[in-house]
């Protein structure tokens, strides 16, 4: 019998410098832009961010929108930290808190290029094929293992750890996705062309 034959190995990526707190105490719009090409690892599990979507308080798809809860308590708090909700009864969602203490404005991370522990991640989500692995918020944090346990860690102490991204990117923005309210908002940021976003962006060029 021939032996079974096995996933390409894919390279793992040089990582850029480590990211801390101070890296989220900006406006949303230039934190998430700024993580695309960033690599998010969840115990040494993870990979390249390729999709994200900012979310500010004061439009009304934010989860902050209508004040503290104790749902989004962590979105009112500093930022560099993991606010993780539950979708639709169904998925996790992780996001980095970003703006000063109050603001209570985050990133949620869409997608990733699977980088890191692949074999974890193919065990996790039951699938083989890479870019399916991380191409949604919910796959990812099943990918990963990040769940609402999670919710109020340090972005930058283990099990977190996020690195800059290395070198020059193209990134494109658009609407973000699955909404019904500020749904024009161009908020949406990935890599162009990337084949693990969760939905492409039309082409702008």
């Amino acid at each position: 019998m021939a032996p079974k034959s096995q996933p390409p190995k894919t390279p793992v990526p040089a990582l850029g410098k480590p990211l801390r707190r101070a890296f989220f105490a900006r406006s949303v719009h230039e934190v998430a832009p700024d993580l695309i090409g960033a690599t998010l690892l969840f115990n040494g599990v993870g990979g390249v961010i390729v999709e994200v979507e900012a979310y500010h308080h004061t439009e009304p798809a934010a989860h902050s929108y209508r004040g503290p809860t104790q749902r989004n308590m962590v979105m009112f708090g500093p930022p560099g930290f993991a606010y993780v909700y539950r979708s639709y009864g169904i998925h996790w969602c992780v996001n980095f808190v970003c703006e000063k203490e109050g603001s209570a404005s985050a990133v949620l991370i869409r997608a990733l290029e699977p980088t890191h522990g692949l074999a974890a991640m193919r065990r996790r989500r039951g699938v083989e094929e890479a870019r399916a692995l991380c191409s949604g918020p919910g796959k990812l944090t099943e990918a990963l293992d990040i769940t609402h346990a999670h919710n109020a860690l340090a972005l930058d102490t283990r099990p977190f750890a996020l690195y800059a991204r290395t070198g020059k990117i193209d990134v494109v923005a658009g609407i973000r996705i699955g909404l019904t309210k500020a749904v024009e908002l161009p908020w949406r940021y990935g890599l162009r062309g990337s084949k693990f976003l969760s939905k492409p962006f039309p082409d702008t060029r």
